[in-house]
């Protein structure tokens, strides 16, 4: 996986001189410090299951995380209430626990779940996350 790094923002991205906002790179720590530990908890499941997929880098930016692989195929945001996790797929997600959906490009579908409890990261978010990874990697 070969990446590029912005001169001024000094995050990484899959491809040279990517459009993107630039904004200033932080750690998971401070990403996840004003919300409740099982914010974060909910996070290392999600990390675990990427990082047992292959290299994974993760983007950590105040508003949450972004893991991407060649492209980002998956985000992770802290919120007062829950942790969405915004799943970027060739197609959107139909299921009940999808709060909604939103055309990221011609052939992208972001699928945005909201998760509570560690718990929550399951067999059927396991397999989103693959099916995720997948589609960034191609």
């Amino acid at each position: 996986m070969s990446r590029w790094t912005c001169p001024s923002c000094e995050r990484e991205f899959g491809r040279t001189n990517q459009s993107h906002v630039c904004v200033p790179a932080g750690t998971i720590e401070e990403t996840f410090a004003p919300h409740r530990p099982e914010w974060r908890q909910i996070f290392d499941a999600i990390a675990a299951q990427v990082d047992d997929l292959g290299p994974v880098h993760l983007d950590a930016v105040k508003v949450g995380v972004f893991l991407k692989t060649d492209r980002t195929l998956a985000e992770v945001r802290p919120r007062a209430r829950a942790v969405d996790l915004l799943l970027v797929l060739p197609h959107a997600i139909e299921h009940d626990r999808i709060r909604r959906t939103m055309r990221a490009s011609a052939g992208m579908v972001v699928s945005v779940v909201a998760l509570t409890r560690p718990e929550e990261v399951d067999d059927e978010i396991r397999a989103w996350l693959t099916e995720a990874y997948d589609a960034a990697s191609t």
